[in-house]
């Protein structure tokens, strides 16, 4: 045998013998049962999932292939016990993908502590769309102190197949495989398991004496868990320190007796040291903490919680962080209690309790509110309380997160009752509200266009009887929203669906009088159903007739915007359309194009977790010049579908030299968005740092204002006109 023989042998040996010795079996040759996925994997999602020949290196690798609909996701998911310390993780694999389209693929990293997700990426932002050959992709995150499992995944959403192979997972650049195990020092929170299947809190007739004293111990639970030292260093479950104390705090007969209990609650939690670094609140504070309520107390408790609020804990927290370079909160720890779908009446005291406080300390725009948020604590104490049923404590819950009045707020999981209600079945046609009525704007399915027996443009006035007004009215409180244009866009998504086959609808077609018809529903998965607006795998930019330049930022690629500056630098003027949530982020790669010197275009309000409550104002931010400006008019396009990132991108649009900006009221939710997460494993979201002006003017709710109003009508929708890049060619003209 000849040397180099040998040679290859003993490598193709060392190799073998390599990937046998692995801890975890990344690369999907591991296979016990030829009918299951590869040793260890598991599923997520509701796409098919294989082992597939097709790899990048070895012979197999995990495919994952969707359905007809593509409206829904699939992943293949491997777990790991974060029994690892450092500072850094990475996650590292190939990936290969086929008419991927009406979503993305990535690779996915997540890393789970107390009950919730701590940190997660999965790759969305980037927008891999297409058919693209093997191609590595890396994702790195924060590896939290508190990690307690680790998930690894390739994932699929919309329409297509992606295949994925070779993961390596790395802590502090240390491959996971070889890095040695530690034996991790659980927290006193850890330890607590008290409370772990039930808070044994059971609170019936109340009585407005009881609904007060609820409300007054939810904001000194509160309080003490965003200022007390010891409780921002983890040494107690204040969830559990909660049913610990209610039990005889809701006995008490009098306001002597509740607020001795108060007070002897508060010195069990220890001595609260003299702060020498905690500073008043700041002078040029945009908004500050509201301690009114405090001075409202009796003399005793007052002087106690004064006295932990001027020695309120300082920097570290461990329920509360700021997240690095934007400030928007990251509310740490919260365990979702994931195994109780209908939480008893403690942990749904809780809910209210742990949300109503977060918004109250770290939620920038609650002075915009249209009602006192001091007020909603004590208003939805029965409510939560009272709830039956999962199905009652989940909209309970949906109508609190409604009343701060903010788009990027909704129940984003765990809502599963919720979405039964509104039913399993769905209409085979897209609906919007134009012109404040109910119109047909598409067919889901154009193959079923002819057995669907209504027209684009036909207006809907009843669903099984009931006036469109009417369901509005009776399920406004279930929808958060910013504002009323994009309430109703997000009420006309689920308005037609049903658990039922069929619905009854009355409607109006062109120069006809009301009709009546029977609407057959469809399951979800056998529509092409999208949200807003149809995806678009066309080109970004097109040259339009008299020399005007047209640019949607639905599907731009960070390759298009120097063939854009190219093609369209001697155009009468260029329309860019934001009707859309934009694929690539350009306010500065394209927005740099439209000024001639550095502009001030934003700036943002950040919380303080030393301070929770004060609110201050960054310096303004600028779009640079990059020497090469455009000298034509700039048209943007906006309406209700322009939502946080289109509308940061308008602003900076907007700071251009020849800008004007058309259509109608945007979303009125801009800023990154913090999670929460809710006993019953419900999770929701904030707009979590505060969008203006450079002059100060507010964003949020208001949404980006037009420079020319110009709505949508009816007649434009049957004529399949689009008024409003109409009215932007005549104004470039």
């Amino acid at each position: 045998m000849n040397k180099t023989l040998i040679t290859l042998l003993i490598i193709v040996s060392l190799s073998c013998q390599g990937q046998k010795n692995e801890k975890f079996n990344l690369g999907f040759e591991k296979q016990t049962d030829q009918e299951s996925l590869s040793d260890g994997w598991f599923k997520w999602g509701n796409y098919k999932l294989a082992i597939d020949s097709v790899a990048h290196l070895g012979e197999k690798s995990g495919k994952i292939t969707s359905d007809k609909a593509g409206s829904s996701f699939g992943s293949i998911a491997y777990k790991i016990p974060a029994n690892y310390q450092g500072k850094k993780i990475r996650l590292e694999g190939f990936m290969k993908i086929k008419n991927v389209e009406d979503g993305f693929a990535g690779l996915l990293l997540r890393i789970d502590g107390n009950g919730g997700t701590l940190v997660f990426d999965n790759m969305q932002n980037r927008n891999i769309t297409g058919t693209k050959d093997w191609q590595k992709y890396t994702i790195t995150l924060d590896y939290p102190e508190n990690a307690q499992n680790i998930y690894i995944a390739g994932i699929l959403s919309g329409k297509g197949e992606a295949w994925f192979d070779d993961f390596t997972l790395s802590i502090d650049g240390k491959n996971i495989q070889t890095l040695k195990e530690v034996e991790k020092k659980l927290s006193k929170v850890h330890l607590d398991k008290e409370f772990d299947n039930g808070s044994l809190i059971e609170l019936s007739n109340l009585t407005n004496k009881k609904i007060e004293q609820l409300e007054l111990l939810g904001r000194i639970w509160g309080f003490l868990k965003y200022h007390h030292p010891k409780i921002a260093k983890g040494n107690y479950n204040w969830d559990y320190e909660l049913f610990r104390f209610l039990p005889k705090y809701i006995k008490a007969e009098n306001a002597i007796e509740r607020d001795r209990l108060l007070v002897e609650w508060i010195d069990t939690l220890g001595e609260v040291k003299k702060c020498t670094k905690c500073k008043p609140t700041d002078e040029n504070a945009f908004l500050k903490p509201d301690l009114e309520w405090i001075n409202n107390q009796s003399a005793e408790l007052k002087t106690k919680l004064l006295y932990i609020y001027n020695n309120r804990s300082q920097g570290k927290h461990y329920y509360i962080e700021m997240t690095a370079n934007v400030g928007n909160p990251e509310f740490k720890n919260e365990n979702p209690y994931s195994n109780m779908p209908y939480p008893d009446d403690g942990f749904r005291l809780l809910s209210l309790y742990r949300y109503w406080n977060m918004i109250n300390y770290f939620f920038p725009y609650k002075h915009l509110m249209d009602e006192d948020w001091n007020k909603k604590l004590k208003e939805y104490i029965p409510v939560f309380i009272n709830a039956k049923n999962e199905l009652e404590y989940e909209l309970a819950t949906i109508q609190m997160i409604s009343d701060i009045q903010d788009t990027h707020a909704n129940l984003w999981g765990g809502a599963d009752k919720i979405d039964e209600w509104k039913g399993s079945n769905y209409p085979p046609i897209h609906v919007r509200f134009i012109e404040n009525q109910l119109v047909v704007t598409d067919y889901y399915n154009q193959e079923l266009k002819n057995e669907i027996g209504l027209e684009i443009g036909d207006v809907i006035t009843k669903i099984n009887g009931n006036a469109i007004d009417k369901i509005i009215k009776e399920n406004s409180r279930y929808y958060p929203a910013s504002n009323k244009p994009t309430r109703l866009r997000n009420i006309s998504e689920d308005i037609l669906r049903s658990n039922s086959d069929n619905i009854k609808i009355e409607f109006v077609s062109a120069n006809s009088t009301p009709q009546t018809k029977t609407l057959k529903l469809y399951p979800k998965d056998s529509l092409d159903i999208y949200r807003w607006y149809r995806k678009s795998d066309e080109k970004s930019f097109e040259m339009l007739a008299d020399n005007i330049g047209y640019v949607t930022l639905q599907n731009i690629k960070k390759e298009d915007i120097s063939k854009i500056k190219n093609e369209f630098k001697d155009t009468e003027g260029i329309i860019i359309d934001i009707r859309n949530y934009p694929s690539t982020f350009v306010p500065f790669s394209l927005g740099s194009y439209f000024v001639s010197s550095s502009t001030p275009f934003v700036k943002f309000t950040n919380g303080n977790i030393d301070n929770p409550g004060e609110f201050t104002f960054t310096k303004s931010l600028k779009i640079p010049s990059r020497g090469r400006t455009y000298k034509g008019k700039l048209i943007v396009l906006v309406n209700e579908l322009s939502q946080s990132q289109a509308e940061y991108t308008s602003m900076a649009f907007r700071a251009g030299d020849h800008t004007t900006i058309i259509g109608s009221t945007t979303a009125g939710a801009d800023g990154n968005v913090s999670a929460i997460l809710l006993p019953g494993g419900l999770r929701t979201m904030i707009s979590g740092i505060g969008v203006n002006y450079p002059n100060g003017d507010e964003t949020q709710r208001v949404g980006i204002i037009p420079d020319i109003e110009v709505q949508p009508t009816i007649e434009s929708i049957r004529n399949g006109k689009d008024e409003l890049l109409e009215s932007d060619r005549s104004n470039i003209k």
